[in-house]
């Protein structure tokens, strides 16, 4: 599903416009990545948790020439699925 058709299902499920529906998505996609670049936990009752966590700096290999290079360390975002979504 992508999101012109996510849009579509919302407005239809909600008895919204389509342009409303998509303000309320494109809003929500707003509010959620501010609070993920913020490091906060983004906990939905019944779909999942968004979260993000901190990967270390690691060794890895070039594939192309073998030599051995640095992956440097980053931030990534993780989602666990509620035990409601996976039913």
């Amino acid at each position: 599903m992508n999101k012109a058709e996510l849009v579509n299902v919302m407005a239809e499920k909600a008895g919204l416009t389509k342009v409303d529906a998509k303000k309320a998505l494109d809003a929500f996609i707003c509010a959620a990545t501010g609070a993920i670049r913020k490091g906060e936990r983004i906990s939905l009752v019944g779909f999942g948790t968004l979260s993000t966590t901190k990967r270390p700096a690691r060794k890895g290999r070039n594939p192309q020439t073998g030599k051995e290079i640095t992956i440097a360390p980053k931030t990534v975002v993780k989602f666990k699925a509620s035990a409601d979504l996976v039913k």
